[in-house]
């Protein structure tokens, strides 16, 4: 495999909301090409995985901007998006729905969701695309799983959350491929330079861990 290393220096919305400094992201590898999927995918977590990978990108423009959206199956323009479109469109394409799925869950559990955002009600265009309200979605609906710092702990298809700088919230998706080392499984993510695929499971402070899908 081909790696390229860079440093990131971006506004970033914390997948929820703009930040008024800028925020250093730790250089990561890169994988480019090629890019092996599982060829014979059996289980959800299998096809999951490969559904983050197909939609790597590097040209996915990070824009935080709040987007009115179509409901359900609305995405904010395919060239654009944060860190959990990346996990919406790998959802999506196995026909699950985030959007509409996080909307009705906070609809008639809105006291369990977050209220970061000073909300009252739901709003069906940004509520399924922030990090937090993922995470108690994906603890409700799904299963919460340690956090540890062992790499044997995270398996394919499940979803991890980070806190990067004490202050960003960040998602991703973990896949079968392994780290250059072979001891880390690679993330498909998006943390300013586009959808891709890196070894970055330990470079941000873990805070959650989770299975949801069929």
């Amino acid at each position: 495999m081909k790696y390229s290393y860079f440093i990131i220096l971006v506004l970033l919305f914390s997948c929820q909301e703009k930040l008024t400094k800028k925020t250093k992201i730790i250089a990561q590898e890169v994988v480019e090409k090629p890019i092996i999927v599982n060829q014979n995918p059996k289980t959800f977590a299998e096809k999951l995985a490969n559904a983050a990978i197909s939609i790597i990108d590097p040209e996915v423009e990070y824009i935080p901007d709040y987007v009115s959206l179509k409901y359900p199956n609305g995405d904010v323009p395919p060239k654009t998006g944060v860190c959990t479109d990346v996990v919406i469109r790998a959802y999506r394409k196995l026909n699950i729905d985030l959007q509409k799925e996080v909307h009705e869950d906070m609809k008639s559990n809105f006291s369990f969701y977050p209220k970061t955002w000073g909300l009252k009600s739901t709003d069906k265009n940004i509520d399924h695309r922030r990090v937090p309200n993922l995470e108690v979605f994906f603890e409700r609906k799904g299963e919460k799983l340690p956090v540890t710092q062992n790499p044997n702990d995270y398996k394919t298809g499940e979803i991890v959350t980070w806190m990067i700088n004490d202050k960003l919230p960040h998602i991703g998706i973990i896949t079968h491929l392994k780290s250059t080392d072979g001891k880390r499984p690679m993330i498909v993510h998006n943390v300013g330079g586009g959808q891709v695929l890196q070894d970055c499971l330990f470079s941000y402070s873990i805070v959650g861990h989770f299975r949801y899908g069929k």
